[in-house]
């Protein structure tokens, strides 16, 4: 009887499989929460590493169910300061707004550094509009 020739096996097969695949996630996932936790020691770190290379179901097992909470809250908090680098490295690249680029033109046209027309070409890039005025340049 070859082992693909009992149905019973072919699931039993996929079934571990999916067991192992589980487990492996779940151990990546409690290593990642050891390194990122910045509340506990070095010592404890080196601990919990060494107890899952020994005993590396229970251990992994018991992570979860001590410290379960916290690894929730520990990769909500790595997600949300994660968005709010990418957002501020998303402002630092967007350059101003376009408000922004004509409240400076109308500064710049109030203490006299620039004349109407060259107020008129600025908000005019500021709004998008890409045809420039020849008669005022």
């Amino acid at each position: 009887m070859s082992f693909w020739s009992s149905f019973w096996d072919f699931i039993g097969f996929f079934f571990w499989t999916f067991v192992f695949v589980s487990y492996l996630f779940a151990l990546f996932a409690v290593i990642i929460d050891v390194f990122r936790d910045r509340t506990m020691n070095g010592w404890a770190k080196a601990a919990w590493l060494l107890f899952m290379v020994f005993v590396p179901i229970l251990t992994v097992l018991v992570y979860v169910i001590a410290r379960g909470r916290g690894m929730a809250e520990r990769q909500v908090n790595a997600g949300m300061q994660e968005k709010a680098s990418t957002d501020e490295y998303i402002r630092s690249v967007a350059g101003s707004t376009p408000a922004q680029d004509i409240a400076q033109a109308k500064q710049l046209l109030d203490s006299g550094a620039i004349s109407q027309g060259e107020y008129a070409v600025l908000k005019d890039r500021a709004l998008g509009n890409t045809q420039a005025r020849s008669d005022v340049v």
